[in-house]
């Protein structure tokens, strides 16, 4: 995951000072040395590491000391607050024209992850009640349009291609097409190339004079680390972007980009992705961002998901089965996969504050749930309704349909009726008769 060498190192240097009374400047120099040692292995651009070691050192010595916090504490606190700055301080959202359409052209290297983006994107404006259409400007990539094809059926949206046109014609017709069809939003997928030259340059500078974009993001893929800052500069340089999407930060990444394009660019970090599914877009909050590079998890994050993910109607059934006892394993199976519409374990554990410490080095497997919903599967309506029905035989015969063991279907069921336990305890009532928690899920 993103940023976690980088975790582990600035909670290794935020620990050694905090058992201390009082720092010195002595202390606090030789703090920032080691951060400014990890915000290079990290990939961060060494100007940028220079400039914000100096800034929170000259915050740190001879600053004042609040009486609620100890100087670690205060370190960690100023530390945080620059990482905060570094990454742009505020939120950027996405901006929506005056006129009845917003264009938005994507850009970036081949192999950035443009086209996957695109139906991201699509599918977040379909949640903020837009209606997108996908534009397909790509037409020198083998199979371009045909990816972009399957995006947008997988996301809903309809495909507006005409063929191995000229790009700039394409786009200036879409946005025509989409004025008279009705869409309100307009998603142009350009070309990448494997290196930037002035031919891609030329192409894309036409196309935004001829569509005339409310935005231009450019797509960089985090795993190129530096790289990926020089080519946002260049970008910005000869295209003149609003903004920058980070793909890819579910990867084996040092995250370096996330903390030097602002700062290099002038540029915000407007969203960021973390796999291939397309619901796996976040808004960018710098803020959230700097808690979880030191480790204090992003619950505001997490909380967010949860009320996207989780119905409150389901919710509410929930709870009375709950308080009924008739909570069953097809609702402990409906409950898993509400959980992973949340996204990965790693991701869910990543917002979690002190989680990344506590599980360093453990091996987080994202198919967990895999095996008990295949033994839940095999199950029938009856045994899933009551669970007591299930005797040696129907459970060997349940282990041989999910292609697992006795013990596997044992371990299910056992998991099932803690967590039946433990959300009856949790469901406890007060003097006003009225349960302490409603849980819309696990």
């Amino acid at each position: 995951m993103a940023f976690e060498g980088l975790t582990g190192k600035l909670q290794a240097v935020m620990k050694r000072i905090g058992g201390r009374g009082k720092l010195s400047e002595q202390d606090v120099k030789e703090a920032m040395r080691e951060v400014r040692l990890a915000l290079l292995e990290a990939d961060v651009n060494f100007l940028v590491a220079k400039d914000f070691v100096k800034r929170v050192t000259e915050r740190c010595v001879g600053q004042e000391v609040s009486e609620s916090l100890s100087p670690a504490q205060q370190v960690i606190k100023i530390v945080g607050e620059e990482l905060t700055a570094l990454m742009g301080g505020v939120s950027s959202r996405l901006t929506w024209s005056s006129s009845p359409v917003s264009v938005y052209m994507l850009c970036g290297l081949q192999g950035a992850g443009k086209t996957t983006f695109a139906g991201k994107l699509a599918m977040w404006t379909q949640k903020e009640g837009k209606k997108p259409l996908l534009v397909a400007c790509d037409i020198y990539r083998p199979a371009a349009i045909r990816q972009l094809g399957v995006v947008a059926e997988s996301v809903k949206a309809p495909l507006f291609e005409r063929g191995t046109q000229d790009p700039v014609v394409t786009a200036k017709e879409s946005v025509a097409y989409a004025r008279d069809k009705g869409f309100d939003v307009v998603i142009l997928d350009t070309a990448g190339r494997l290196q930037i030259d002035e031919r891609l340059m030329d192409e894309l500078s036409r196309i935004k004079a001829a569509a005339r974009p409310q935005e231009i993001l450019l797509t960089v893929d985090a795993m190129i680390g530096q790289e990926s800052v020089n080519v946002a500069d260049t970008f910005n340089k000869k295209l003149g972007i609003d903004g920058v999407i980070l793909t890819k930060l579910d990867g084996d990444t040092r995250g370096g980009a996330a903390l030097s394009i602002r700062a290099v660019t002038g540029k915000p970090i407007k969203f960021t992705g973390y796999s291939e599914k397309m619901d796996s877009i976040e808004p960018f909050h710098p803020d959230r961002m700097a808690s979880r590079i030191l480790g204090m998890g992003d619950m505001l994050s997490l909380i967010e998901k949860a009320q996207e993910t989780f119905d409150q109607q389901e919710g509410d059934k929930l709870t009375t089965k709950l308080r009924n006892a008739s909570f069953t394993l097809q609702d402990y199976l409906e409950q898993m996969q509400q959980m992973k519409k949340m996204g990965s374990l790693e991701s869910i554990l990543g917002m979690l504050p002190g989680a990344a410490d506590k599980m360093k080095g453990v091996k987080i497997d994202n198919d967990a749930m895999k095996k008990p919903e295949a033994i839940i599967r095999s199950m029938t309506p009856e045994e899933r309704r009551n669970p007591g029905v299930l005797n040696a035989s129907r459970r060997r015969r349940i282990a041989r349909g999910s292609g697992a063991t006795v013990q596997d279907v044992n371990q299910v069921i056992r998991n099932f009726e803690n967590a039946r336990q433990m959300m009856k305890r949790m469901m406890g009532q007060n003097r006003f008769g009225r349960s302490r928690l409603r849980m819309p899920g696990l």
